[in-house]
């Protein structure tokens, strides 16, 4: 790459070698004119007549052919670096695969600066500070249809974890149809609460200040409000799936009754899709009252993909205050824009699919730029892994949230990944799959053109996640 003062000093240099040349033409000719002009005076009146005419087109011609050199060698430098410059840049832009998140590297620089340091704070003294406490509060990152669901029941089954299944969705519905860009705040809040066992800011959303907890979003399955001491439906000590029906029978709580509970337990963790990126989470982490620890769950996108197609009509709300939170410049690209054939559902659905994979590189950019306390405090999940080795996966769960593990635990992990079959009425009910048949579905469902439109759009996050792209040719 050639500096740019490099450049203008060629430039100048050429234009100066153009002159230059310009100047010995005209002294060129001028001596010819003067030879011209000592033959001509011995020649005849008609013989001078006829050689100065031929003289005069001769110098014309030079003069004509001087203009144009020099007129095209004008030309031809500014055009020469500009080019340069236009392909230094197209060679940049041609490294990256994919789109990167606008405003990410200023977004990094807002949350911590060169030296490491956390709002003026340094950034080890502050993690040892938050490393004494005895409460660990984890939040699961992910989006739809990645397997969060199995991944939450995991904790939900540990003996020693108070656990929140999709506790912002309360905040998604009050406010519909919000962008989701716009409620991202309201989403940090209310999480702030929660992890400080403070449920009042669900009423914020109830519409009613007598709620209980029957309330709370997905509370038929929750270990803790169905278990002894809240319900006697099932013991909190025994691993297995909750009985809806049971815990339905059971005697609805007044929350402050479900935030004693809570503080009894040394980790708590809430299961959500709806923080749209991590940097929304990074104040949490950043708090030494709640230290924040981030599980981030990923899945081949195809698969996602095509997961969201089956559950295209459940999927449509959320799909499109995920499209509002786009900018009026529509940054992104349109590789996942369905056909005229397919109805409103799929367009959302699919269109949504585009912000996903960008909102996962932004992740992944910010975790690489991040400062050691943040990367010790994320952990990382690929669900093709969770679901083909559940006892190491499981471990390492556990070890990076400060549990233990037991054999009744690992059985169940094991058991809910060796089911029968793939297919379900309810794709959000939890329950016992066949983890192979679930992990490549996306081969048979999708069609060549489709496979193809997520991998031209995902590639750095597949790239980057080690997922291959797909060399097996379809019928459409």
């Amino acid at each position: 790459m050639i500096p740019g003062g490099a450049r203008e000093d060629r430039g100048e240099e050429r234009g100066y070698s153009a002159v230059r040349g310009a100047w010995l033409t005209l002294s060129q000719i001028n001596s010819d004119r003067r030879a011209g002009a000592s033959q001509t005076a011995a020649e005849t009146p008609e013989e001078q007549l006829s050689t100065g005419e031929e003289m005069k087109r001769r110098l014309n011609k030079k003069y004509l052919v001087l203009i144009l050199a020099y007129t095209g060698l004008l030309l031809l430098v500014p055009y020469v670096l500009d080019y340069r410059d236009k392909s230094v840049q197209h060679a940049a832009r041609g490294l990256q695969q994919q789109p990167r998140c606008p405003d990410l590297e200023n977004t990094v620089a807002l949350l911590w600066d060169d030296n490491g340091k956390v709002n003026g704070s340094d950034a080890a003294a502050e993690l040892a500070g938050n490393r004494s406490q005895s409460r660990i509060n984890i939040y699961l990152h992910a989006t739809w249809r990645t397997g969060s669901s199995f991944l939450g029941e995991l904790f939900n089954q540990h003996p020693d974890v108070f656990y929140l299944y999709e506790p912002m969705w309360h905040i998604w519905q009050a406010l519909y149809p919000g962008d989701a860009g716009s409620l991202q705040g309201a989403v940090r809040d209310m999480m702030s609460s929660l992890y400080r066992c403070d449920f009042s800011v669900l009423k914020l959303y109830a519409g009613s200040q007598n709620i209980t907890t029957s309330f709370i979003f997905g509370w038929k399955t929750n270990k803790v409000i169905c278990s002894e001491p809240l319900c006697d439906a099932h013991k909190r000590h025994e691993i297995g799936l909750v009985k809806e029906d049971r815990c339905a029978k059971c005697q609805k709580k007044d929350l402050r009754d479900l935030e004693r509970e809570c503080k009894k337990y040394p980790v708590m963790v809430i299961k959500g899709v709806r923080v749209l990126d991590l940097s929304t989470l990074v104040p949490l982490m950043k708090d030494p009252n709640i230290n924040l620890q981030i599980i981030q769950l990923f899945r081949d996108p195809r698969a996602v993909h095509n997961s969201r197609l089956k559950s295209k009509q459940a999927l449509v709300k959320e799909s499109i205050q995920v499209l509002r939170s786009k900018k009026q410049s529509d940054r992104y690209k349109r590789l996942l824009a369905p056909s005229n054939r397919v109805n409103r559902a799929e367009s959302y659905v699919s269109s949504a699919m585009e912000l996903i994979c960008d909102n996962w590189l932004s992740d992944m950019m910010l975790v690489q730029n991040a400062p050691p306390w943040l990367r010790r405090n994320y952990m990382r999940v690929r669900y093709e892994d969770l679901v083909l080795h559940p006892m190491e996966e499981l471990q390492r769960l556990f070890r990076f949230s400060n549990l233990s593990t037991s054999p009744a635990l690992e059985r169940f992990a094991l058991n809910m990944t060796h089911g029968q079959g793939y297919s379900s009425d309810k794709p959000f009910l939890i329950s016992s799959r066949d983890a192979k048949e679930a992990i490549y579905a996306w081969r048979e469902r999708l069609n060549v053109e489709q496979i193809s439109q997520v991998e031209a759009y995902c590639s750095e996050v597949m790239r980057q996640l080690g997922y291959q792209k797909n060399r097996v040719d379809k019928a459409t």
